[in-house]
């Protein structure tokens, strides 16, 4: 299903907050909205916030009352910041938005409708280009899988986090579609549970055979051989292969490295950051505390407790077997292959 939507000139996205118990969509005619629904997680995952900031830059020229180019320009670059700030780490929110910029100066010398139109037609293409992606990840990842394999995941890498398929989750439906004999593993991962929420959900509606454990028992369930190989999606991938993704895949990389289990990361190109060297460059969000101190609005701490909330870690490349991208399977050692799939894609 696709998880956002352009509708007669406004976006209709779902809500993830309130998965799996009810299904819920909301339509946004102004960026503002949009970029309230990526800051609250209504809208997460990479490629997501990407289609969704590229929607919201379409409906900040849709509404703007400027009829100059410069006066569209100004409206413009407002709603770009705004959309820059909701989340730090996830660098397809950024090449999304570089994507826009660059179409709306190019089509801004032929007057403001034409950028108007331009800009919608630029979107959809970014939300389209985003299911042709995971299309192709999903038959280069679905090759890792044998029949009767069990894999363990981490967070939600689904259509939930794309516009539709998934990445880590695409793969792992192709190959259940394939007819292989499959069990997946679901870590929780707290503590948003995007795992136990959305993650579960997904898997079951495609009656993939799964199985949810804590993120505390996946070291368990490795190191007694039940995993033949941990997937995971990203958030941004540094030009050494240095992956950030929600926090406890850093834990999961170790776990797997000392048990012999390839780790394998599912992410499109857009997702590579060249322009950092190492996962030392990449920001982490700091999250609110009320995540940690609140399940469901249920607190379970005590009132005042100091919390931290890194939304993510990095995961060092000397821990992954392989990157799964639109362009193939990038192998050790990944600068060659990161900027020959960049410049390929």
């Amino acid at each position: 299903m696709r998880t956002i939507e352009w509708c007669d000139g406004a976006v209709r996205l779902i809500d993830q907050r309130r998965l799996p118990h009810e299904e819920i969509w909301h339509t946004y005619g102004s960026y503002q909205g949009v970029a309230r629904a990526i800051v609250e997680m209504q809208i997460r995952g990479a490629p997501a916030i990407g289609a969704a900031a590229a929607y919201g830059v379409a409906l900040a020229a849709l509404a703007s009352p400027a009829q100059t180019p410069a006066a569209l320009q100004a409206d413009l670059d407002e709603a770009l910041r705004v959309l820059a700030a909701t989340r730090p780490t996830a660098v397809n929110l950024f090449w999304a938005l570089e994507r826009m910029r660059t179409v709306a100066q190019a089509a801004l010398a032929s007057g403001v409708d034409v950028a108007r139109a331009a800009l919608v037609a630029e979107a959809r293409a970014i939300a389209d280009e985003d299911v042709e992606t995971n299309r192709r990840m999903a038959e280069f990842g679905a090759a890792l899988i044998a029949d009767g394999m069990s894999l363990l995941t981490h967070c939600n890498a689904g259509a939930l986090a794309t516009v539709d398929i998934g990445t880590t989750l695409g793969v792992i439906h192709a190959a259940h579609e394939a007819g292989k004999r499959i069990h997946v593993y679901v870590d929780e991962t707290r503590p948003f549970l995007q795992g136990a929420r959305l993650t579960a959900w997904e898997l079951m509606r495609w009656g993939v055979p799964l199985t949810l454990i804590t993120d505390n028992m996946a070291g368990h369930f490795i190191s007694r051989g039940k995993v033949n190989l941990v997937m995971t999606g990203a958030d941004r991938i540094a030009a050494n292969g240095d992956t950030a993704n929600k926090i406890g895949t850093y834990t999961l990389g170790v776990l797997a490295h000392e048990n012999g289990v390839p780790l394998y990361i599912v992410a499109p190109t857009t997702t590579i950051d060249l322009g950092i060297a190492t996962g030392a460059d990449i920001p982490i969000e700091e999250r609110s505390p009320r995540e940690v101190t609140h399940i469901c609005d249920v607190p379970i701490a005590p009132a005042g407790v100091p919390v931290a909330n890194p939304a993510f870690d990095v995961t060092p490349h000397r821990y992954i077997a392989g990157i799964v991208t639109e362009q193939g399977i990038v192998y050790p050692p990944f600068g060659v292959g990161l900027r020959r799939v960049v410049r390929e894609a």
